[in-house]
């Protein structure tokens, strides 16, 4: 995770330079596509400080109450992370922009220093330094995300990605690109029209970006949250390994699951020859436990199953029906 770790610390330092010069460039020009702006970024700073808790947490060692540790705690909190986006950057700014459409108002001129500066330059100057400040932490996360990701497809890596710190960091800062297009846009419109409601609308847009990013990462989070199986090829390089055990006739199944980003469960259930000794038996499992962690680095925890092939369909195919005399008469109590 030390990729997403830097990806987080970049973010983290660049959104909250970025927030302080919005937020003085609303206080002096006005703009409520500035404002928006500013709570976006103050919004983006507050995640991954958030992410960044999360990871520490993810890291306490399992105990008596958790024995499988505390890997999932990244997960809850890039939730939160997601909650708050929506509720923090994306409502607040549609309700801005609907608030500037009702009153529009040109950007103010701004005094510093005794100095008349135009509102409208002092706002595209800030958004000019926010673009380059947002683009190189994109960038940073950009090369993280691409790290990781192999030959995959984007939206496929998002997808089998078991870090969530990695890719929300990386989603956020396209969607702080993209917001900020839209607010310089705005921003140049309402100048050049002369259309103040102009940088309302731009609000909006930034609002409606944010919220769509905010129910992607909540889909996304959801379920690792609950619970995701591991990538199909590290299920593949399981089921690989079982296959060199000569004693092992049959693979019943293979339930994998993340309880964190680098922290994989792994169940198997097998059939071994009746003719095996026990001594070959175990010998077996411990080569097989050896062999899966050493080639699925982020297998922690490796569970083997002695079972007869029929067994696990007999456990999961329903009882059958009483009939006959074994029947119970309707409303008469079956004995425990």
């Amino acid at each position: 995770m030390a990729e997403s770790t830097g990806a987080i610390y970049t973010a983290a330092g660049a959104n909250l330079a970025i927030a302080a010069a919005k937020f003085v460039g609303a206080f002096l020009t006005g703009s409520t596509a500035m404002l928006a702006e500013g709570a976006h970024s103050l919004v983006d700073t507050a995640n991954q400080l958030l992410l960044l808790v999360g990871l520490k947490r993810a890291k306490k060692p399992a105990d008596a109450k958790h024995p499988f540790g505390y890997g999932r705690e990244v997960y809850f909190y890039a939730f939160i992370v997601a909650l708050f986006i929506f509720l923090g950057g994306g409502i607040f700014a549609i309700y801005e922009g609907a608030h500037k459409i009702e009153h529009p108002e040109p950007a103010a001129d701004a005094t510093l220093f005794g100095v008349r500066l135009s509102g409208f330059w002092v706002n595209v100057s800030i958004l000019g330094f926010a673009i380059l400040a947002e683009g190189y932490s994109c960038l940073v996360a950009v090369r993280a995300f691409w790290a990781e990701k192999g030959e995959r497809g984007a939206i496929t890596a998002i997808q089998r990605s078991k870090d969530p710190a990695l890719y929300t960091i990386l989603v956020e800062d396209v969607a702080a690109l993209i917001g900020l297009v839209i607010a310089m846009t705005g921003v140049v419109l309402a100048h050049l029209l002369d259309k103040p409601a102009l940088d309302g609308w731009a609000s909006i847009g930034i609002g409606l970006v944010l919220v769509g990013m905010s129910i992607f990462l909540m889909f996304e989070t959801h379920g690792l949250l609950i619970g995701e199986a591991a990538d199909p090829e590290v299920v593949r390089t399981i089921q690989a390994a079982v296959r060199e055990e000569a004693a092992v006739q049959h693979v019943n199944a293979v339930l994998t699951q993340h309880l964190g980003p680098s922290d994989i469960l792994v169940n198997l259930s097998l059939d071994f020859a009746d003719d095996v000794p026990a001594g070959e038996v175990e010998r077996t499992v411990a080569r097989l436990e050896s062999r899966i962690r050493a080639q699925s680095r982020h297998v922690t925890r490796v569970f083997i199953e002695i079972q007869s092939r029929k067994a696990p369909a007999a456990e999961s195919a329903p009882a059958p029906a009483p009939t006959g005399s074994d029947a119970a008469p309707p409303g008469s109590a079956v004995p425990a």
